[in-house]
């Protein structure tokens, strides 16, 4: 549970011109806060947990799934632990296919607990038609699919800069810093103050 809950802690999105295994490849020094959650006797933060839920569901899941989570894993222990009530109004907000009924008929409802998080498209053509031809990777398990882990993906969320005068960028590209070839296809996703939290912590994007 905790490995999988990692991209939600992180709020992991990105992507790169070509979504391959080579953006791992950095072109400098990753940030590296010193992660809780690292080494044997590490942990995650519950209410940050929270927190970093709540990103993703206004701001990542407009364009990353997380397929292999369930909405149980919402209210399990070492992940946000919502309780089971908070985690059934969550997933009663996404509606999924389910069936055939009686008739034969495939059906909409809204998701339980066992069901798998919704995703933003119903395919991977239409995720690629979306976004210009690319396919934002999955959040799942993304820290454990990257080199450089949670250090990775927190370096490229906050390396969004100009570009030096003497790089060129194709419409919809975007330079990051820490972008293997500085060069990304996702626009900038976070911004101070995107999210409101209940409990009051303010939204920066160092935060975020």
């Amino acid at each position: 549970m905790k490995n999988i809950l990692k991209p939600i802690l992180l709020l992991a999105i990105f992507t790169t011109i070509s979504f391959s295994s080579n953006a791992s490849e950095q072109s400098k020094k990753l940030l590296n806060l010193g992660w809780s959650f690292k080494g044997f006797f590490g942990k995650f933060d519950r209410v940050s947990l929270q927190r970093g839920y709540q990103v993703y569901a206004e701001v990542c899941s407009a364009c990353h799934s997380m397929k292999y989570l369930s909405y149980r894993n919402l209210a399990e222990a070492g992940g946000p632990e919502f309780s089971e009530e908070q985690a059934k109004v969550i997933a009663s907000q996404y509606e999924v296919t389910d069936g055939p009924n009686n008739d034969g008929e495939m059906f909409t409802r809204p998701a339980r607990l066992s069901d798998n998080f919704v995703g933003p498209y119903a395919n991977e053509e239409a995720a690629k038609f979306a976004n210009g031809g690319a396919y934002p990777p999955d959040m799942s398990v993304l820290v454990k699919a990257r080199k450089g882990g949670a250090s990775y993906i927190y370096s490229i969320l906050l390396g969004y800069d100009d570009p030096p005068p003497d790089v060129s960028l194709e419409d919809g590209v975007y330079y990051n810093t820490y972008m293997s070839g500085n060069k990304i296809i996702m626009s900038k996703p976070l911004s101070e103050n995107l999210v409101q939290y209940s409990d009051g912590t303010q939204a920066t994007e160092e935060q975020m």
